[in-house]
């Protein structure tokens, strides 16, 4: 029998101390974005004057500016590394925010948005080469994990701190947010000054069927893969990004219980993120994210259910324990699909593998919004159900995969325990 002690000691990622400061960086990081995000669409319109609607579409600029440079940036992480690709990302994320007190026009905050999306394309596959570079391949699900635990736990902080400092009787409270922001940015770009990235293999520039992205799409497993990731993100992250002002306006729950329930959500993943990418280890990758499917399915149906039948204090619980189900699926995707891409990607073409995984995710971003907000204004009620049938379509979309992958990278690895005293072990060049 397994003392408590001996259960945390079997938590422990056993990750090199270069990614623990790269995931330290990464928190940092997140803190800033999570003092920012919660307020832009309130600093446009009630400091600035700018509709709601030039707003929203000012947050689309985002995600397109993310789109239009995601393909440079899968080239660029490939030519000269994840490394430098991540601090080119940073450097204009901090630009962006750095800039955003000095909007007064629509159009800038287009422009600023579109410039932080490009900074975000560089951001993702940047940072996710990095740590698959720097990480032992039987711990790569560990170090996406804590990637995953360090992006809420920042996220969650950062809203609370956000919050805090924002009032729009003081305009100049947003100044000191956005300037928060890029000052976090810098602190991340000073972290991995003390970064080294390994050296990889680098495909001979005469093989040309090696190179480019004509190589990445001729994988028909890859490609598979990021058109169930659209929907995963889509009918899944964005969907539920509609479940405040569902609950707000359709249930009557209060901005607190609105607070609460994301808390809620963000809490749950820090705590048992660990925990499950542990239990993940030695199972099918493809199941656990068709069961993450499922569990997206359910929330969803658990929301309509809290809509049709309860209001107020009541329907908050209900919807609390919605989001509960959601981050039991989102903690299932975090140690499988990031792993599964590397595993899938030869390793001079990873940051393009990578750029793509994150393109899915802005045109997830995109096209949920985009389908699920029309219909929440049509209907509030249609939005769930039609989320749990393309959730459960995608559940059985994983499944059909599994059954084409090869048997190598099917199961998560499992990691070997460390004996006393013996060191992490140290990622080889490849």
């Amino acid at each position: 029998m397994r003392t408590p002690a001996t259960y945390l000691r079997s938590l422990d990622p056993m990750l090199p101390r270069q990614v623990w400061l790269v995931e330290a960086g990464g928190v940092v990081n997140s803190l800033g974005n999570g003092i920012v995000f919660p307020f832009i669409v309130i600093y446009l319109h009630n400091v600035r004057g700018i509709s709601f609607a030039a707003a929203g579409l000012a947050l689309s600029a985002g995600a397109v500016g993310a789109l239009a440079a995601g393909f440079g940036a899968g080239t660029i992480v490939d030519r000269f590394g994840g490394r430098n690709t991540l601090l080119l990302g940073l450097v204009l994320q901090a630009a962006s925010f750095a800039l955003f007190p000095l909007i007064r026009e629509a159009w800038h905050a287009f422009a600023l948005l579109a410039l932080e999306g490009a900074g975000t394309a560089c951001f993702w596959p940047g940072q996710s080469t990095l740590l698959s570079r720097l990480t032992p391949a039987e711990r790569t699900h560990s170090a996406f994990a804590l990637q995953r635990i360090s992006m809420n736990l920042g996220l969650g902080l950062g809203g609370v701190v956000g919050g805090l400092i924002a009032s729009t009787s003081q305009p100049s409270s947003f100044t000191t947010l956005f300037l928060l922001d890029a000052a976090t940015f810098l602190v991340f770009i000073g972290v991995l000054s003390t970064i080294r990235e390994p050296r990889v293999h680098e495909a001979k520039e005469a093989d040309r069927d090696a190179l480019g992205y004509r190589a990445v799409f001729r994988d028909r497993n890859f490609v598979w893969l990021l058109g169930l990731n659209v929907l995963f993100v889509a009918v899944g992250y964005e969907v539920f990004a509609l479940l405040p002002p569902f609950a707000k306006n359709y249930a009557g729950v209060s901005e607190r219980w609105v607070g609460t329930m994301w808390l809620a959500n963000t809490l749950l993943i820090v705590l048992i993120q660990l925990p499950v990418s542990k239990a993940l280890e030695g199972h099918r990758r493809m199941r656990a994210l068709a069961l993450m499917s499922l569990l997206f399915a359910a929330a969803a149906l658990i929301v309509l259910g809290g809509g049709i039948w309860f209001t107020g204090t009541a329907a908050a619980l209900v919807f609390v324990a919605a989001t509960l189900v959601f981050g039991l699926g989102e903690v299932l995707q975090g140690p499988t699909q990031a792993p599964l891409v590397a595993d899938l990607a030869p390793d001079h073409l990873r940051g393009r593998y990578f750029a793509l995984g994150s393109m899915s995710w802005s045109a997830g971003s995109i096209l949920g919004p985009a389908v699920g907000g029309p219909l929440l204004g049509w209907h509030p009620l249609a939005v769930w159900p039609l989320a749990a049938a393309i959730s459960v379509f995608a559940a059985v979309g994983c499944l059909a995969l599994e059954r084409r992958l090869p048997e190598r990278v099917l199961r998560s690895p499992v990691g070997e325990p460390l004996g006393e005293g013996e060191p992490v072990p140290k990622p080889a060049p490849a």
